[in-house]
């Protein structure tokens, strides 16, 4: 196994964030590589989730992962196992990545070769969700345990996102948690949001959201 790389993120605050994120969105579609963009509370399975997509997806795709934690560099080797190519991005302390950040780790990552690219962002509901790093699209994952009152509570980040993953669905009957509740206050910050129950561990509901991949990444040829 390759040794994994692990390289601390800088925020430049005079760059305009606005500009490099869609400069890199350019230069990615332009080489063929999708960037997604994944956002979550700490706890959601964000990382559970990543591994059942690549284990699904690579032998189809050559796949990336940029982890982004303040420390430690455990999600990064378990994502690396799992099939695809990974690099640690330490933030410094900040709570969220912004397009210039994004872009020091996608030149660390080295994505020329690669189909496709997951951002895991750092892990909460605010700050990551002001700040647009460059991907084609923004995902937040939802767990049951945390309650089905989250859109109220946040309405930023699932107004904002295209695609909402409801995670740990296999423990729903455990919680006060009910999923038609939960879409009728998302649907209200965000008509056009794509909802994909699923259990990460378990594998229900994951094809949907593999095949929404598959499609997205058929559009861009």
């Amino acid at each position: 196994m390759n040794k994994l790389k692990v390289f601390t993120i800088k925020k430049n605050i005079h760059e305009d964030n606005a500009k490099i994120a869609e400069a890199t969105r350019d230069k990615l579609k332009k080489q063929g590589t999708y960037l997604i963009n994944i956002m979550s509370s700490p706890g959601s399975g964000k990382t559970m989730t990543l591994v059942s997509t690549i284990k699904a997806l690579k032998d189809e795709f050559k796949i990336g992962v940029m982890e982004a934690d303040v420390d430690s560099d455990v999600d990064a080797k378990t994502v690396q196992e799992a099939g695809a190519k990974a690099i640690q991005l330490h933030t410094g302390g900040m709570c969220h990545l912004d397009a210039t950040m994004t872009k020091q780790g996608i030149d660390e990552l080295g994505v020329e070769e690669l189909d496709l690219v997951f951002l895991e962002n750092i892990g909460n509901l605010i700050c990551p969700a002001g700040y647009d790093t460059g991907a084609m699209k923004n995902v937040a994952i939802l767990s049951v345990p945390e309650g089905d009152d989250k859109p109220l509570k946040y309405p930023m980040i699932f107004g904002k996102v295209d695609v909402l993953i409801v995670n740990k669905i296999d423990a729903i009957e455990h919680f006060d948690f009910r999923i038609d509740l939960l879409e009728e206050r998302v649907r209200k910050l965000n008509k056009d949001i794509i909802i994909f129950p699923i259990s990460a561990k378990t594998g229900e509901g994951v094809e949907k959201w593999i095949n929404w991949i598959r499609e997205e990444l058929r559009k861009m040829g």
